[in-house]
Formats: structure tokens, sequence, C-alpha cells
């Protein structure tokens, strides 16, 4: 089972990635822009991802994944229960969210440094 700690863990040596706390939500973002997003009671996480693709994610395994809340539709966003990922798969979606996110540039130096935290 995923934590919140594992997904900031994660998300922290992500380039240019802030955290923040927006409604008892926490929240990682590039700039203004949320990539993931934990809900109050830590048992969800929502992601960004491809709006074309996400009814198809859903259907795939509706135990895992929901769509995203009324208020998150318009957005590219779909939610995945963090006790039924596992470090791997949260590592790619998180990782996924975040690339969608920042410039080209800075996901190639990322992916060139194997994934380290880039100064």
């Amino acid at each position: 089972m995923v934590t919140i700690d594992d997904v900031r863990r994660l998300a922290l040596t992500l380039p240019r990635t802030t955290e923040g706390l927006v409604r008892d939500s926490v929240k990682f973002r590039i700039g203004s822009i949320v990539y993931a997003a934990i809900s109050p009671d830590e048992t969800i996480m929502g992601f960004g991802f491809p709006k074309d693709e996400r009814d198809d994610l859903v259907a795939s395994d509706p135990a895992k994944f929901l769509p995203p809340l009324k208020s998150d539709e318009r957005y590219q966003w779909v939610r995945v229960r963090l006790a039924a990922i596992d470090e791997d798969e949260m590592r790619e979606l998180v990782t996924d969210a975040w690339r969608m996110c920042v410039p080209k540039k800075v996901a190639a130096a990322y992916d060139e440094s194997g994934g380290a935290a880039l100064g």
C-alpha cells in the first residue's frame, strides 16, 4: 500500500515541484499547475492524465481507478485508490503526470540523469 509519505518522497525529487495544502488536500504542483493531489483522508490520489484516455483507464480496473470529481472533469485528471497500487505503479503515475506539466527539456534532463534530483 502506498502512503502520502511515499508520494511526497517521490514528488519532491521531481524538478520544479512544490508542495502546498489547499482545503486540507496536499497538492504537488509545477508553478500553478497541480499534477498530483492527495485527498484529506489520504486514501485517494488525483493525478494528471490525458482526458481522452481516462475512460479506458477507469474501465480497465474500476476497483483501482476512479473518474475525476465533477468539478475536475474539465481537467486532464483521474483518481486512484492508494491502497490499490504499489510503489512502482505510483512512481509511474506521478512521474507521467509531472511530465505533462514541465517543459520537455526539463523532463529530458531528468531522464538523462537517471531520475536523479536536479539542482
